[in-house]
């Protein structure tokens, strides 16, 4: 009965990853707009128009603000030419943050299943749990690094909601489920009590990272 659940969240898995790679590749016409922007830069070097957006996170501005620390580097001197090459490391990390995505919650949905089944007593699957749960660190957490830290894009937020917002909004509730999940994990051995919390907290991650996954589908 268990496989059985496993083969279904591996195929459920493969139609997501298989959308999510149609979604990637449909979004490149969006990043190729940016690079036709600064490729009319390039061209004209009198051009004034600011190479960064007005408001860029504080983990992207430690690194990319204009007195960022990879300003330091030949390489990425804020000029034209470099925003470009820029904007091609933002793709590539990007793309990469939503592969890993999928794999992330593919291992959420896994350790839910097995998180079930030790919490009703089955203590035999204990190691399971717990290697499942390293790997879901490790995945939510490079995926998140990657969208936290890569260059900023080349134009500003439109006004209003939209699908980059709400997927935004929706990761402030995963990340913060996710630390607290971690939290209350290591309280769980020594006051059973708090496994309910636990519990709730990964599931609310998981819901939250889901939802961010779909809604930046459209």
């Amino acid at each position: 009965m268990f496989l059985l659940k496993m083969k279904k969240i591996i195929f459920i898995f493969l139609g997501s990853l298989l959308f999510n790679i149609n979604n990637i590749i449909a979004q490149k016409d969006t990043v190729n707009v940016q690079d036709d922007l600064l490729g009319s830069l390039t061209s004209d070097s009198s051009n004034q128009e600011k190479l960064l957006p007005d408001h860029i996170i504080l983990t992207q501005r430690i690194l990319w603000g204009k007195k960022g620390l990879m300003r330091n580097f030949d390489a990425f001197e804020l000029t034209p030419e470099k925003r470009a090459h820029e904007l091609k490391i933002r793709r590539t990390m990007l793309v990469t943050h939503q592969i890993l995505g999928s794999l992330t919650s593919l291992g959420m949905l896994a350790q839910g299943i097995v998180g079930t089944k030790l919490y009703n007593g089955d203590r035999s699957i204990k190691d399971l749990h717990e290697g499942i749960a390293a790997g879901v660190n490790i995945g939510y957490f490079t995926t998140a690094s990657l969208s936290l830290f890569a260059p900023p894009k080349m134009l500003n937020e439109r006004k209003g909601f939209s699908s980059i917002k709400i997927h935004k909004y929706l990761a402030v509730i995963h990340m913060t489920s996710m630390i607290l999940t971690n939290v209350l994990a290591d309280q769980t051995q020594n006051n059973p009590k708090i496994q309910k919390w636990h519990r709730a907290a990964a599931f609310t991650a998981f819901g939250a990272f889901l939802a961010a996954e779909v809604v930046i589908k459209f």
